[in-house]
């Protein structure tokens, strides 16, 4: 019997925490990567990855940032979560529903960003980092979700309410 071609494969659910640090200009730090079934093709996205087996959205949150930035914060550091969503695609050759719980973060402007904890398949795949306000995003047109300019104006939201609070 034939296998399932990938698109025809049933997709699989992928809990992810998604963390979209926030600086003082009201800027959402992004990563461009490429999908690696799609090379050449540079999208921006949030930091963020699955959900370990017995770890919290908080505790995948934090270690993700971790992971992606070689930023170092606490779960008592992120807001939130400031949205969640229910989205199907596609990394490489595999199918997947993405389930996504976003944190907002007060970050620094000049925070340093470094990939030296990026996992294998992340690599040759991560880019570049950049702050990005919502508006310029949107004009540019090469987020990762077509609606993730409106994600990142929730995160600079919360942040704002928090920090006038």
């Amino acid at each position: 019997m034939d296998q399932p071609r990938p698109d025809e494969a049933e997709p699989t659910l992928r809990v992810t925490a998604r963390v979209l640090p926030v600086n003082h200009r009201g800027e959402v730090l992004l990563l461009q990567d490429q999908d690696p079934g799609r090379p050449g093709i540079l999208r921006w996205g949030t930091i963020g990855g699955a959900v370990d087996p017995g770890e919290t959205l908080l505790e995948a949150a934090v270690r993700e940032m971790h992971e992606e930035t070689g930023i170092a914060v606490a779960a008592g550091d992120l807001i939130g979560p400031v949205h969640h969503d229910v989205v199907p695609f596609t990394y490489g050759d595999r199918a997947f529903i993405g389930d996504s719980t976003f944190f907002a973060l007060a970050l620094a402007h000049d925070a340093e960003v470094v990939f030296d904890h990026l996992e294998p398949v992340e690599v040759d795949n991560v880019f570049a980092h950049g702050w990005w306000s919502p508006e310029a995003l949107e004009a540019d047109g090469t987020a990762v979700l077509p609606d993730l300019p409106d994600i990142m104006t929730k995160a600079v939201a919360a942040i704002h309410d928090r920090s006038t609070q």
